[in-house]
């Protein structure tokens, strides 16, 4: 969420750079050329005698140049002198912060040089004492302009906490919450203060009661302005029912491993709620009838079907009817053989606007992918992965029939390199192909296909751990990756030095000689591309 996480110890690091020696003094202004006056200002000479053209910049210039750097350029920077200190800390508005207990005796001084956060992250691990209500209130109190707020195992926050966080900081957008114990009336406090509150997501929270003792959250004021919400892990998360169904303007919704029948909930929600444009649900009990109940929504555009084996070809045929502006498809089939060509095809014949279809786990055909191919003429993107069905006949019928495709990924499907040859003319505007763990492709196929390609991006992960010597680091075997990028121009020069790369090898025999030569050549050439790049980058 923020640019960094800072500490007390960004704090400390100008006080103890402060009491270095003379000698050390000397040497850190070799790195930053700037004289630091005792005033604290950064006004001076450039080492050499020239004028400090530095100086002279606004705090408005010096704050933009401060947003255009990496976290650590931004810390080095802070500590050159006073002035870049306090602007550094008055134009940083992003702050992700250890939400240990010992963070409060420094909140105070914390926020004075970062008064300007509107954005702040407040983390703890599982092990440690998290920040309290006192914590959070105080924090509430010197970040007035707060908009937006995540909170990771802050287990020491209740509802008292959080109500009265809510009062202080009622211009929230967005509060992310995971692994809190704060219960239900924490939740009502927010939603009832922050009329500005656009996003919600709550993953685990831990004292939402059970059972018909549940408390239910209405949405409050946020009931205008909530456009997202994303519940995950939930064991109770129908409790969240009324936020959902009287948030007038919601357009996406999320629903991720919570325990439950959702049915009769999703067709409460499509009644009530006729706005959403996104869903997902993954890991849901859902069945058809809850599919039915989504085709209601007639300006929905991306759906999210992810290890629901209720869900069947009857429930997607019926969606894809009326659903008819999908952009992207997303099914994961678990391997129920529950979605397969009649669900496909129906989705082919009434979603003419698809862009983008991942298929996991399911198993479609030469049929269904022609009917997707000659319907779907805007379909840019396609994932096929965990396929029984999908073989080289398949991907000829992709090469053949996919105008439009630019982005194609084969994961676990039944593919040799024979299939790769239909890539190889067919998708005119394919620019990137990766392929995963298909035992049938070599990487003599994947470069082949580069070869005969050129402006094609191959990429082959074969999955199969690599033999590591005794100089090998000792972090794990790592997966086969072999990436083709598209060619370069290669002076004369290179290519003298990547021929004799070949030769030093070509005295050897057998097939893995062969893939070795080919790799040293393929890796100088990417060493030289990235120097080209970062030169013609200055």
């Amino acid at each position: 969420m923020g640019q960094s996480t800072s500490t007390a110890a960004i704090l400390g690091r100008r006080e103890i750079n402060q009491s270095d020696t003379s000698s050390k003094t000397k040497s850190m202004s070799l790195i930053y050329p700037m004289h630091v006056e005792d005033t604290g200002g950064y006004e001076g000479m450039i080492d050499g005698g020239g004028p400090d053209y530095i100086s002279t910049l606004p705090d408005e210039c010096l704050a933009c140049i401060f947003h255009s750097l990496g976290s650590g350029d931004r810390k080095r920077c802070s500590l050159v002198c006073r002035g870049w200190l306090r602007i550094e800390g008055q134009s940083r508005h992003r702050l992700s912060l250890n939400a240990h207990s010992d963070l409060l005796p420094i909140i105070s001084s914390l926020f004075s040089r970062f008064d300007a956060v509107t954005k702040l992250a407040l983390k703890c691990d599982r092990r440690s004492v998290s920040i309290g209500d006192e914590g959070l209130v105080l924090i509430s109190l010197k970040c007035r302009n707060l908009t937006r707020l995540k909170l990771r195992a802050c287990r020491d926050l209740t509802d008292a906490g959080m109500e009265r966080f809510a009062k202080n900081c009622k211009g929230l957008k967005k509060l992310s919450c995971g692994s809190c114990t704060f219960g239900a009336k924490g939740m009502k406090a927010v939603l009832d203060n922050c009329s500005a509150l656009e996003e919600l997501s709550v993953k685990r929270l831990r004292s939402i009661t059970d059972g018909a003792a549940a408390e239910p959250i209405g949405p409050g004021v946020a009931a205008l302005s909530l456009k997202t919400i994303c519940l995950k892990e939930l064991y109770n998360g129908h409790c969240f029912g009324p936020v959902i169904i009287g948030a007038k303007n919601l357009r996406a919704l999320k629903l991720i491993k919570c325990s439950g029948d959702w049915d009769k909930l999703l067709q409460v929600i499509t009644d009530r709620v006729t706005s959403l444009v996104e869903i997902h649900l993954e890991r849901l009990q859902v069945s058809d009838n809850g599919l039915v109940a989504i085709s209601s929504c007639l300006d929905l555009e991306i759906l999210h079907l992810v290890k629901t084996p209720e869900c069947t070809n009857v429930g997607l045929v019926l969606l894809a009817d009326r659903c008819r502006l999908l952009r992207k498809l997303h099914i994961d089939g678990w391997k129920a053989n529950r979605i397969g060509d009649e669900g496909l095809i129906a989705v082919a014949k009434g979603c003419s606007n698809l862009q983008e279809l991942v298929l996991i786990g399911v198993n479609p055909t030469k049929l269904s992918l022609e009917s997707l191919a000659s319907n779907c003429k805007n379909l840019e993107r396609l994932a096929l992965c965990g396929s029984d069905s999908v073989g080289d006949a398949e991907i000829s019928c992709i090469g053949a029939k996919c105008v439009a495709l630019k982005k194609l990924c084969i994961k676990s499907c039944l593919v040799s390199d024979q299939g790769l040859e239909a890539l190889a003319g067919g998708c005119p505007n394919l620019v990137k192909v990766k392929l995963k763990k298909c035992r049938g492709v070599t990487p003599e196929g994947a470069e082949w296909l580069r070869t005969a390609r050129e402006s094609l991006a191959v990429n082959l992960d074969t999955g199969e751990p690599e033999h590591q010597d005794a100089s090998a680091s000792d972090g794990g075997a790592q997966e086969n990756v072999v990436e083709f990028p598209p060619p370069i121009q290669v002076p004369s020069q290179l290519a003298a030095a990547a021929a004799a790369a070949a030769n030093i090898v070509s005295g050897s025999t057998g097939r893995s000689s062969s893939w070795k030569s080919k790799l040293r050549v393929a890796s100088i050439l990417r060493r030289w591309s990235s120097g080209n790049s970062s030169v013609r980058g200055s």
